[in-house]
């Protein structure tokens, strides 16, 4: 029987865990509430691996069946020592030799990365970005986050921080960022800050980005103007990326790309009008496919190339 890989998406609400195939499918699934376990990283790592034990008894498989576990993070890690360097929004979490205390805890080869990069592994080997060697995954959400692949693999970059796209200024003059920046392309479009221009515009603080949305389907002038304006700042972060690295795809996933109707048409403008000419001419905007699923299935990869990896050496 072909070995499965459990595929670990660490988020700030909730821990999705799930089983995955040699097809990037998940077969089976299970979730846990960051909250419960959020003032102590022991309880929760004791938890997921009792998780873990529980979804694989109810699928009969025992641990020799599993080929390794993939773990995403939503901050810094050090993919190379399986290390969680700090994680911002769940406390507790400096310096966490995690890929050790999951495989004493389990017996089973774990490997860890950024959530954002587990989910650009995963557009890129079973979702948007199939077949692209060269491609860049944004993430549009509370903040915004991207992933690289250049030359057919993952580009993590020296400190294995490469590809914070919500952090290159869009301005040279602009509002304070909390990441000590000023004017940070996320300052612009993350999902806070749009909300807070909406409330705005539309004189309602209770006014949820979902509204919104809903008003440009029914073509109020004002919304249909709002998602342009987003589209604008992404397109303009967009065109230093696509001069820089030439990728054949852009994929834009998050919760604010479930407007990705109103989104396309005016990045592809100012992609068109700003970018260089070869460039922009090869690039394709595109949305991701997996959504939520995104992060477990890039994690069967991130198992997958870190073996193939180890083999080589």
């Amino acid at each position: 029987m072909t070995k499965v890989i459990v595929g670990i998406d660490l988020g700030g609400t909730n821990i999705k865990i799930g089983l995955v195939n040699d097809k990037g499918r998940i077969t089976a699934r299970s979730h846990l509430a960051t909250a419960r376990f959020a003032d102590n990283k022991n309880k929760l790592i004791a938890a997921i691996v009792v998780a873990i034990e529980e979804l694989l008894e109810e699928q009969g498989l025992s641990v020799k069946k599993v080929e390794g576990i993939g773990f995403g993070v939503p901050g810094l890690v050090n993919p190379e020592k399986g290390v969680v360097t700090f994680l911002p929004n769940i406390s507790g979490w400096k310096n966490v030799a995690l890929k050790r205390v999951m495989e004493k805890k389990i017996g089973i080869p774990t490997f860890i990365d950024n959530d954002v990069n587990l989910v650009t592994l995963g557009e890129w080997k079973f979702g948007a970005g199939k077949g692209g060697r060269n491609l860049v995954c944004m993430t549009l959400g509370t903040g915004v986050g991207s992933g690289l692949i250049l030359n057919g693999a993952l580009y993590r970059g020296e400190g294995f921080v490469a590809g914070e796209l919500g952090h290159m200024p869009l301005n040279e003059r602009g509002p304070a960022c909390n990441c000590g920046g000023e004017a940070c392309f996320e300052r612009y479009v993350g999902n806070r800050y749009l909300q807070a221009k909406a409330a705005k515009i539309f004189k309602n603080k209770h006014i949820r980005l979902e509204d919104v949305f809903a008003l440009a389907e029914q073509d109020n002038v004002r919304a249909v103007q709002f998602w342009e304006e987003a589209a604008t700042h992404i397109g303009n972060a967009l065109v230093g990326m696509i001069n820089l690295l030439n990728p054949s795809r852009v994929i834009i996933g998050g919760g604010v790309s479930n407007n990705f109707k109103y989104l396309q048409p005016t990045i592809n403008a100012v992609i068109k009008r700003r970018a260089m000419k070869v460039q922009s001419g090869m690039v394709k905007i595109v949305r991701a496919k997996l959504g939520d699923d995104a992060g477990i299935i890039g994690a069967q990869v991130l198992v997958k190339e870190s073996i193939v990896g180890q083999k080589k050496k």
